[in-house]
């Protein structure tokens, strides 16, 4: 059995690669995190869409 680790709402941002899935951990203000879970495709299509709004 994997060992469990405590869930605490802070922290940085971090993305961290789960089997075929990228696993996103985003602080909130206020406390809590956002987590969205997504493949190769959905990550490349955020970049472009980040990209496209910080230039």
């Amino acid at each position: 059995m994997a060992a469990m680790k405590p869930r605490t709402g802070d922290g940085p941002m971090e993305v961290t690669k789960e089997g075929r899935s990228l696993i996103l951990r985003l602080p909130l203000e206020g406390g809590g995190r956002l987590v969205v879970e997504m493949n190769a495709d959905e990550a490349s299509s955020l970049k472009e869409c980040l990209v496209g709004v910080t230039e």
